[in-house]
């Protein structure tokens, strides 16, 4: 049987495995079940690639998107593996074709999507061929609890039933304790190990801020000082937001494309192949768009709006600088994304235990956004992991204060209160402050006890306390009546002062610029012009394949290129990711680059 160090160096150009990865790899060898958890970007695709190379046989994936399939299809025949994907892009003959190359044990690995695996057809194929094992990409999509339920993974636990001698390999990046145990129980893997690695992307940088008059500006503020020129994704709520977003940023200047469920499918997978393959370019997108995204350099996810869950915002973040380089997930939210998230829960057509669970997931969200601690701490602690402050992320560069807001608070709750529960924040925010409006004296609020009673904080400040309150459940937002403010049950406690309410004081909004830049950069400028080179000569080999840039390298291969300048074939050969497959494709034209600048 091969070696899967020698494997591991000699055609994918790593010198060692990364944390679990041996013994993962070790125990799928030996014919053992697993269930892995491993973070994006953290190697989980080797973890089933490396023992289908080295077990008799052919690996089938199971994979939930075309797109995905190509992506690792292409990037395996780069390094030499015979790897194949079977979706409905194919002709009868291209299948008639795969599968008999899979009977005859010509191919290594075949991708293939859960609902033409489970086919009776299909199945009595995969009965005429040498099987080394099943991969089951995306595992949580099993779990009805989780955020990206998709009921065609539910068929797959026959494949224990009907071929118990091949060992199955369970994969996601993104799963809490009760998603992981579903998980376990759907496929039947009670009796393979479980592999959990930390859920800690310790190279991106997580940044929250309030929301302003125009999230739009502070969204061109960030990009123009910190990517002004690198790819990325922004995520919006809705298409009509997408659309308007995608539009914006190109009168901007910037090269931005959208991405949702109501475009037609051409243009979906056109938009789609141009932001793997060209440099730079910007993704606005709903939640249709992510899953079967490879794309290692993205430097930056934006949140334009409130994600459903902490594990939809830990799997979109995690999209950004898979890599390893440093990279941003950046969002701003406000009280009207609290309100609309929790409308959203309040009016599925879920069970009410469901609807329990993902306020709960909401609640945990909104606790990360309102937090004053680490933000990496916070999102650690969900995935029931510990660890000590990052010094990477918005709270930890610029600590954030806390205050007693309990009497704040009683003022807010009560002035919603004596305005009779009709009125959104701005108003009542008026009323609080002892505005001088017309508005206010119309309707008499000006001679309310609450009147004034706030006047010792400024405006932006109670926005951020009203944000708080609803973000905490003491308030709702009637999004039926014009965002007017409502009073919950809970709030009874703060009002009678039998509660302490502890409330984070929002800092001052920064210069655009100040921030340090989360990108990949070389200390010699030289260096940098040459890192330029190296990607221009990336692009254009890529254009003529027709394959995205980094399936001929990462930028990863590429920075180690510029700093350490090989001179020869067998320096280059101890680049990381240059195995020999590539070595001998690439390898002299890089060198030659190299020499103009040596």
């Amino acid at each position: 049987m091969p070696d899967p160090l020698a494997i591991l160096k000699s055609i994918f150009g790593y010198d060692r495995f990364r944390g679990a990865q041996a013994e993962i790899i070790g125990h799928v060898i030996d014919g053992g079940d697993a269930l892995v958890l491993m973070p994006t970007g953290g190697g989980k695709s080797l973890c089933y690639q490396i023992p289908a190379l080295c077990r008799d046989g052919v690996g089938v994936v199971v994979s939930p998107l075309i797109a995905l399939m190509q992506d690792q299809v292409s990037a395996l025949r780069q390094v030499g593996v015979r790897a194949a994907a079977l979706n409905s892009t194919l002709g009868y003959g291209e299948m008639v074709e795969l599968e008999r190359q899979m009977r005859a044990g010509e191919l290594d690995l075949v991708y293939v999507a859960p609902e033409r695996l489970m086919t009776e057809a299909f199945l009595t194929q995969l009965e005429r061929c040498r099987l080394a094992l099943f991969a089951i990409d995306e595992a949580h999509c099993v779990s009805q609890w989780g955020h990206d339920f998709r009921p065609e993974y539910l068929q797959l636990a026959a494949l224990h039933e009907r071929f118990p001698a091949v060992p199955r390999i369970a994969l996601t990046a993104t799963a809490d304790g009760p998603t992981r145990r579903e998980i376990v129980e759907k496929l039947s893997l009670a009796q393979g190990r479980e592999f959990v690695s930390s859920f800690d992307r310790p190279n991106i940088r997580y940044r929250v801020a309030p929301k302003g008059s125009s999230a739009r500006h502070q969204l061109l503020s960030f990009l123009k000082a910190e990517h002004p020129r690198d790819a990325g994704i922004v995520y919006r709520l809705s298409r009509s937001k997408v659309e308007d977003t995608a539009d914006w940023l190109r009168q901007q200047g910037f090269n931005a494309l959208p991405y949702h469920a109501g475009l037609d499918k051409d243009t979906r997978a056109r938009n789609q192949d141009r932001f793997l393959k060209e440099e730079g370019l910007i993704m606005v997108a709903t939640i249709a768009f992510g899953m079967g995204i490879d794309k290692p350099d993205v430097r930056f996810v934006a949140h334009l709006d409130l994600p459903k869950s902490m594990e939809a915002y830990y799997q979109e973040t995690g999209r950004a600088g898979r890599d390893g380089l440093p990279s941003d997930a950046w969002m701003v939210y406000g009280l009207q994304d609290v309100a609309r998230m929790r409308q959203m829960v309040a009016d599925s057509e879920a069970s009410d235990a469901k609807k329990r669970l993902e306020q709960l997931k909401l609640n945990a969200l909104l606790g990360f956004c309102e937090t004053t601690r680490c933000r990496r701490q916070v999102i650690l602690d969900y995935f029931g992991e510990s660890s000590e402050p990052c010094g990477n992320c918005d709270t930890c560069l610029e600590p954030v204060e806390s205050f007693d807001g309990t009497l704040a608070a009683q003022k807010a709750l009560s002035c919603v209160y004596r305005t009779g529960q009709i009125f959104g924040a701005g108003h009542v925010i008026d009323v609080l402050t002892g505005a001088d409006g017309e508005r206010v004296r119309k309707l008499g609020h000006d001679r309310l006890s609450t009147f004034g009673i706030g006047r010792d904080i400024g405006k932006e400040e109670w926005k951020s306390i009203f944000r708080q309150l609803v973000a905490a459940g003491l308030l709702r937002v009637d999004m039926d009546n014009h965002g007017s403010l409502l009073l919950t049950e809970a709030c009874r406690a703060v009002l009678r002062g039998e509660e302490r309410l502890s409330l984070r004081r929002d800092p001052a909004p920064k210069r655009a610029g100040r921030a340090a830049r989360a990108r990949p950069t070389l200390a010699d400028p030289h260096d940098d012009a040459l890192f330029q080179e190296l990607r221009a000569l990336r692009l254009e080999l890529a254009r003529d394949q027709g394959v995205p840039p980094y399936v001929i390298f990462h930028d990863t291969t590429l920075l180690e290129m510029a700093r350490d300048k090989p001179r020869s074939l067998t320096a280059m050969a101890g680049l990381s990711g240059m195995g020999r497959s590539k070595l001998d494709s690439y390898g002299q034209a890089f060198l030659e680059v190299i020499d103009g600048y040596a």
